[in-house]
């Protein structure tokens, strides 16, 4: 076995590991209405810094990595991505925060990470 399929098969532990590592569970809903549950990382932050100044400002950074291989696993065909389209229904995730607050959040950006099998998204608040 590679070195990439050692680190892909690695992510059980360190990007979904709820017990001992940082993994939480994750909804996933995809446009068509097929929705799983999943583990993997979530963040949402109150820093940014500005491009235009360089300077650290207050603003909401939400970010969520999930492996590709429990995409498929669960029966996704294809990734999240931002749906542009808005009479098209988007990606959304639903994810309770560390205080148990829950928050539903759709793809404003998604970076895959073929080699790696690991999907970032940047997120923004759902709003229906």
């Amino acid at each position: 076995m590679g070195l990439r399929e050692v680190a892909e098969n690695d992510l059980n532990f360190t990007l979904e590991d709820g017990a001992f590592g940082f993994g939480w569970p994750i909804t996933v809903t995809d446009p068509d209405g097929l929705s799983a549950q999943v583990y993997g990382q979530h963040s949402d932050i109150a820093f940014q810094i500005d491009p235009n100044t360089g300077e650290a400002v207050s603003g909401r950074v939400i970010e969520i990595a999930i492996r590709m291989k429990s995409l498929t696993d669960a029966g996704f065909t294809s990734f999240p991505v931002n749906q542009s389209d808005t009479s098209k229904k988007p990606w959304i995730f639903d994810v309770d925060d560390i205080n148990g607050v829950s928050h539903k959040l759709t793809v404003k950006q998604s970076n895959p990470d073929r080699m790696l099998g690991v999907i970032t998204c940047q997120c923004e608040i759902y709003k229906a």
